[in-house]
């Protein structure tokens, strides 16, 4: 069965760095789209960012547009997200997901097959 473990949550301050990481065993993501979600408490899960099967193709949502990074190893079967300047505001729950049939578009939740289980990133002011 197809598997995400997301690493690297942690608590941080106001303008530190983070970067979290996805691994994914049982299939190859060579193949496939991914992408990062969060979700706060009592929120409605976010779209942060996704990026096409070769890596060549990224998007960001606004929010953390010019702060976050995608990046993809698929020799390592893995998902990066680096994080920079963090504010409270990006305190969640993140998720990775990945999207075996290509759907689109991929900002929307419901385009991804499998997700990961989360991982905690709490900025403190």
């Amino acid at each position: 069965q197809v598997r995400l473990v997301e690493r690297g949550g942690q608590l941080v301050q106001t303008g530190d760095s983070l970067r979290l990481s996805c691994v994914v065993s049982q299939r190859t993501i060579n193949g496939d789209a991914m992408g990062w979600f969060r979700q706060a408490p009592g929120q409605a899960r976010e779209f942060i960012s996704a990026i096409s099967r070769s890596g060549d193709i990224t998007d960001y949502a606004d929010s953390v547009k010019g702060r976050f990074t995608i990046a993809r190893d698929n020799v390592k079967n893995t998902l990066y997200l680096q994080m920079n300047s963090l504010k409270p505001e990006d305190t969640a729950v993140y998720y990775c997901a990945l999207d075996t049939i290509l759907r689109s578009p991929l900002r929307s939740a419901t385009s991804y097959d499998y997700w990961g289980q989360g991982t905690q990133v709490t900025v403190s002011s």
